[in-house]
């Protein structure tokens, strides 16, 4: 559905200056939109996930840990596919306003593609480099939108998501380095010549959600900070928004539709996007183990 027709549809949960803002910008921020209900099962099912976690001495299929990781002293840097690890997570994905919220952006058919569940933990966690998502997983059309929840307060110290204003009409960037290998991220040259001055942060308090467009300019810095913040990242679509390569992430729940009906046709934007590589054989690891070039993380 094309940004017009979906202005033609009166929304449920956001304001039309807030929708507005959206698309005029690529991003939106909604302060403790969640309510404190969903926060407590999120928070318990997340501590379930690191107390699994200390059994691990290496990344996996589930677990990206940081260097330093132990049964002591746990340190993620991501839980892949959560929806899939404890049913609270999909709950949410399906049943919060996310999917409502969702609706208003893109129009009233929406798709779940996947969820992650990343960590900035405290003293040193991971910086996530200059990139834009919809390269790792592209669709036939960019209605993709990224919904990022605070499980806790997250200050400017905590290195919330920056994303540069109205990127998301601009061009898409290589995520390929000069050797021919995935880096997801911009490269160097690319990176100085970004308007980085323009760049806008995004804290807030626990329950707020950071919204973001597939084709938007983000990064976060590293958690220098004594507290950790991890962040809850969930990925919907309009329902005619057909993936043509395989999802990085792959979830049982991948396609579902959370609100409305599923699309009879396909809605192709004309604008090209790069193709990642493939991933069909289950070959992807992360973007914290490609932007930092890691060899391995299993």
């Amino acid at each position: 559905m094309l940004v017009d027709e979906v202005r033609r549809i009166t929304p449920k949960v956001l304001t039309e200056e807030q929708r507005e803002f959206y698309f005029s910008n690529g991003y939106l921020l909604l302060e403790e939109v969640i309510p404190s209900e969903w926060l407590t099962r999120l928070r318990a099912a997340t501590d379930e996930m690191i107390e699994r976690s200390r059994t691990i001495d290496r990344s996996d299929a589930v677990f990206d840990i940081e260097p330093g990781h132990s049964a002591e002293t746990p340190r993620l840097r991501r839980v892949t596919s959560p929806v899939d690890q404890h049913p609270d997570y999909w709950r949410f994905a399906r049943d919060s306003a996310l999917a409502d919220i969702a609706a208003d952006l893109v129009g009233p058919d929406v798709k779940f593609h996947h969820a992650k569940l990343n960590f900035k933990w405290a003293r040193g966690g991971a910086e996530v480099k200059w990139h834009q998502d919809v390269q790792f997983w592209p669709h036939t059309n960019y209605s993709s939108l990224t919904f990022g929840t605070y499980l806790y307060d997250c200050s400017l110290d905590q290195a919330p998501l920056g994303v540069i204003p109205g990127s998301h009409e601009g061009e898409l960037y290589d995520l390929y380095g000069s050797d021919g290998t995935w880096t997801g991220a911009l490269n160097d040259s690319d990176a100085a010549a970004l308007p980085a001055d323009r760049a806008v942060y995004l804290p807030g308090p626990a329950g707020s959600v950071t919204i973001h467009n597939c084709r938007a300019l983000h990064c976060s810095a590293k958690n220098e900070s004594d507290l950790g913040r991890p962040l809850l990242l969930n990925v919907y679509s309009a329902a005619n928004s057909m993936p043509y390569t395989a999802n990085p992430l792959p979830s049982s729940h991948a396609g579902e539709i959370v609100r409305g009906e599923p699309a009879r046709w396909a809605a192709h934007d004309p604008r090209p996007c790069l193709l990642p590589p493939d991933w069909s054989g289950g070959d992807y690891t992360s973007l914290f183990v490609t932007q930092q070039r890691e060899t391995t993380r299993r």
